[in-house]
């Protein structure tokens, strides 16, 4: 596995090696059965002059039909997206290294690990015949789209909520995972739901459709680039209150127990996919294959219970696939 940070040069990447701990959740998800935060939305090209305005982004569309049967790890089609990632000789995948519990360093091993790198491992495995073969590069939220537009990965696994606005630039496998967006507030600060916050500040992820959901509530919102970003302030008085989707949130509590989630759902509508380059439909149709065999083996349902029971209750689990076509 190796790690590179967009945020520091994402041309050339810094490169790690990583071994392990890894290597038992790995084989256990490709032995068996196999994430968060709200979504960046890229902002749409300006309209040139003269030209048609957009028509209006109301509905969201569903993802492309695998085929049947996945062509076998290492004898990927030539000429196929997929032959050219195998060829390289790695699967580049944008992810998060600051989630626990969906994407996050475990600080005992320097690897990424979670449930977001579950899925890209099994990605890898399906390619190559081995999770470990994986270019790992660090995205914040708001660069997720535009990653996959640099064409710098290959995919993008970061707790990305498949949105209208978004599927303008971005092609989103069947979703693998649903969402629902709560508030992380310090224990006793009397905090129960949105409207006890009393005219302070919540904070949560700049661009994501967290903030949105946020913003039309009225409430008063700072957003910063990442939802750590945002618990720090929160530690230091500077903000009331984060909020962000539950799966992220029971990775925050489990690290500080001097916080809690707590309100209602204000929104449970967000589903996690995998993000891809809409001109490559053969890696798209190739990822929902990868997934929809992580559902019959059990691979995805194993990989939410090992992350989030105790955690999250219940413990998400993967909704059904539907396809356009």
């Amino acid at each position: 596995m190796t790690v590179s940070s967009a945020a520091v040069n994402p041309r050339r990447p810094a490169i790690y090696l990583a071994v392990g701990a890894v290597l038992a959740l790995g084989a256990a998800l490709l032995g068996g059965p196999a994430a968060a935060g709200g979504p960046a939305t890229p902002a749409p090209a300006p309209p040139q002059a003269g030209a048609a305005p957009a028509p209006a982004c109301t509905e969201v569309r569903e993802s492309l039909r695998p085929r049947d049967p996945l062509p076998a790890p290492g004898a990927m089609p030539a000429g196929s997206t997929m032959g050219v990632i195998a060829d390289r000789g790695r699967l580049i995948a944008g992810v998060d290294q600051g989630k626990f519990l969906a994407g996050y360093r475990d600080p005992l091993t320097g690897n990424l690990t979670g449930s977001d790198i579950d899925i890209v491992r099994r990605i890898a495995a399906a390619i190559f015949g081995d999770p470990e073969r994986v270019q790992y590069v660090v995205l914040n939220i708001a660069d997720r789209a535009a990653a996959l537009e640099r064409d710098q990965v290959d995919v993008v696994v970061n707790s990305f909520t498949v949105t209208c606005a978004r599927q303008r630039v971005v092609e989103f496998s069947a979703p693998y995972m649903p969402a629902t967006q709560r508030l992380l507030v310090p224990l006793g600060s009397g905090i129960q739901e949105v409207e006890d916050l009393g005219g302070r500040t919540v904070c949560t992820s700049l661009g994501s459709t967290t903030e949105i959901v946020l913003r039309n509530l009225g409430l008063q919102v700072e957003s910063l680039p990442g939802i750590p970003d945002c618990v720090l302030e929160m530690q230091r008085g500077r903000v009331a209150a984060v909020s962000s989707d539950d799966v992220i949130l029971a990775g925050l509590a489990a690290q500080d127990p001097n916080t809690r989630v707590v309100g209602r759902a204000l929104d449970n509508s967000s589903r996690y996919a995998v993000g891809m380059r809409p001109d490559e439909p053969d890696l798209v149709r190739f990822v929902n294959g990868v997934l929809e065999a992580a559902r019959a083996d059990g691979g995805l349902v194993a990989s939410n219970q090992h992350w989030y029971t105790g955690r999250l209750n219940p413990v998400p689990l993967p909704p059904p696939p539907v396809y356009r076509d």
